[in-house]
């Protein structure tokens, strides 16, 4: 039987959140949800998961300061990150992979792509 990974989609677009959280369960994944960034931490913490697919963009916490915090902390040193953001500048792309990311997805973006991105990620 195949591993069944866990995602954490971090959004605080509710339509994005919703349909990414529809298109990750259609696919097989565990998902969870998080509406902004104060909720991704405690949920990284408690959940372990394999994936976050992040946002950049958020009112309280920023995807990066989320993204440093993952990478920093030895119980998820393993997780892997992907933004997802309207930020398409080079610089902001840069930022995100220096920062540890795995994948940058600018939005709008292709949602077969996307599938098919995490799962080879998670392949590796």
């Amino acid at each position: 039987m195949n591993k069944v990974y866990k995602i954490l989609v971090v959004d605080d677009d509710p339509y994005i959140l919703m349909s990414l959280e529809f298109l990750m369960k259609k696919n097989g994944f565990d998902v969870m949800v998080a509406r902004n960034g104060t909720e991704a931490l405690e949920l990284v913490n408690k959940q372990l998961p394999h994936l976050v697919l992040l946002d950049i963009m958020m009112p309280d916490v920023d995807g990066y300061e989320i993204c440093k915090y993952i990478k920093s902390s030895a119980s998820l040193k393993n997780t892997k990150v992907v933004f997802m953001s309207a930020k398409t500048k080079e610089t902001d792309i840069k930022k995100g992979l220096k920062l540890g990311a795995s994948l940058y997805v600018t939005k709008p973006f292709s949602t077969r792509e996307l599938v098919k991105q995490i799962n080879e990620l998670l392949a590796t």
